[in-house]
């Protein structure tokens, strides 16, 4: 690619080659061009994994707002297996990565086994409790009788078949530390499409298939998920991808799984910190009234739609990262970086121009309550005024994971956001009495100061000497 711009024919080329999975070197060449190659799969992956969540609210909210209630108190605690599968996920990329960089594709083989190895085991546990104490789990959450009589099935089966969930994040995560950022994106299509179809057929029932309301949803997201995975085992045996597995490499390497773990304690940090952060500011906000929870609410879930591209060209910088590291080019690795910030930055631009114009329009396609459009409106607003500062912030916190330095960004997000946001939100919205917009203003500044720091850690560049 050269640096003029690209014609229609040469994008569509491009796209093609993209969703194609067809093996590529991201050592060599354009940097620009592995930046796109790897970006689109990840991109439309990530919009995959935002749809899952979406098709089963749509369907379930046509059961009972108790079997809504249910995903809800049970998705609280699956986010403690998601803190764990992208604490691992992100080792593997690393560690797989930097395997792939230094062409020792046996390396990267044996660090796959061993990452589902340690996902099956997380699982297994988590499994036992789920399936018999699926009621107990619910009435800690806070679950009324009548709520837990009618969903306790959906969290006996998600839970006990979370090793679908752990092994999918986990399996794709090597897929794209490979560089094989299409086969994860069509496990996820995959899945997507089997969960679409199936949660209609059992959740209400057809024919023969009894209705099984709100559990209908667990079993079809379960049968989705599971189907993917093994579509991703085949791959993996069969070596349509750049990791192949045999049978010689299903053996435990305890030193290869002692790295992952120490590698993953980091990204699960940072999940935890940053998933523990937004329950306090929650929590904050539910002070000024349900119209302002709601309208905050609605803001945050179109932003998290609208940062999907940004998460993938994030995860595209952290792939580049760690092959450019184990091919012993540190300058590559660290143009990657710069370039796909610079990207990034471009289409949260344009973004933030569209939210600072048009935020009660958009907030009102969901609702047409005036208080939550306008609090939704602010929200949106006063966000959108750092999304160029958050397109850098992302990139370069998720090329740290990259390069197998989860430490760093964990001591980044703890400072700014347990150390300097809930703080902030606390006394700017309650004690000195700014309302919502203290909380809004808390959240621009902390992302502000995560990219700042971030960006003057990566400078110093220690992360070029990371060890996995």
């Amino acid at each position: 690619m050269s640096r003029s711009i690209i014609t229609i024919k040469q994008f569509v080329s491009l796209f093609k080659l993209a969703v194609s999975g067809k093996p590529q070197d991201f050592t060599t060449g354009s940097i620009r061009k592995a930046v796109f190659l790897l970006s689109v799969p990840m991109i439309l992956e990530m919009l995959m994994e935002s749809i899952f969540a979406v098709v089963d609210i749509f369907f379930v909210s046509k059961v009972s707002v108790n079997a809504v209630a249910t995903i809800g108190l049970t998705e609280s605690v699956v986010t403690l297996i998601y803190a764990v599968a992208i604490g691992l996920s992100m080792a593997a990329t690393a560690i797989v990565a930097r395997r792939i960089g230094e062409k020792d594709t046996e390396g990267a083989s044996q660090a796959a086994v061993q990452v589902i190895f340690l996902g099956i085991a997380v699982a297994a546990i988590i499994s036992v409790i789920g399936i018999l104490f699926p009621k107990e789990i619910l009435q800690l959450m806070g679950g009324e009788p009548d709520l837990i009589a009618e969903g306790y099935g959906y969290t006996q089966i998600l839970l006990g078949g979370n090793v679908t969930i752990m092994l999918l994040f986990l399996i794709n995560a090597i897929f794209r530390g490979a560089g094989d950022a299409s086969i994860a994106m069509w496990s996820l299509i995959l899945s997507n499409g089997l969960n679409i179809i199936l949660d209609p057929l059992l959740i209400f029932g057809f024919g023969p298939i009894p209705a099984y309301g709100v559990t209908g949803a667990a079993i079809a997201t379960t049968i989705g998920r599971g189907s993917a995975v093994i579509f991703q085992i085949v791959i993996l045996f069969y070596g349509w991808s750049k990791i192949k597995v045999t049978f010689k490499d299903i053996v435990l390497r305890i030193g290869v799984m002692l790295n992952l773990i120490k590698v993953s304690l980091g990204g699960i940090g940072q999940f935890l910190i940053g998933t523990s952060s937004w329950v306090f500011l929650m929590r904050i906000m539910s002070e000024f009234g349900s119209e302002v929870l709601a309208g905050y609410t609605i803001a945050i879930r179109v932003m998290m739609f609208t940062l999907m591209p940004a998460w993938g060209m994030s995860n595209a910088a952290a792939t580049l990262v760690g092959q450019n590291l184990g091919a012993q080019l540190p300058y590559r690795a660290e143009h990657s970086v710069w370039k796909t910030g610079k990207y990034c930055a471009y289409f949260m631009g344009l973004v933030s121009i569209g939210y600072l114009l048009f935020a009660p329009d958009i907030i009102a396609w969901f609702t047409q309550e005036p208080n939550v459009i306008e609090n939704g409106s602010l929200c949106l607003r006063v966000m959108a005024a750092g999304y160029v500062f958050y397109a850098y912030g992302m990139v370069v916190i998720n090329s740290f994971n990259g390069a197998g330095d989860t430490v760093t960004p964990t001591l980044i997000n703890f400072i700014c956001f347990w150390l300097f946001q809930l703080p902030f939100a606390y006394v700017m919205a309650l004690s000195l009495d700014f309302g919502p917009l203290g909380v809004f203003l808390a959240i621009l500044f902390a992302e502000i100061l995560i990219s700042t720091m971030a960006i003057i850690w990566f400078k110093k560049g220690k992360w070029k000497l990371t060890k996995v």
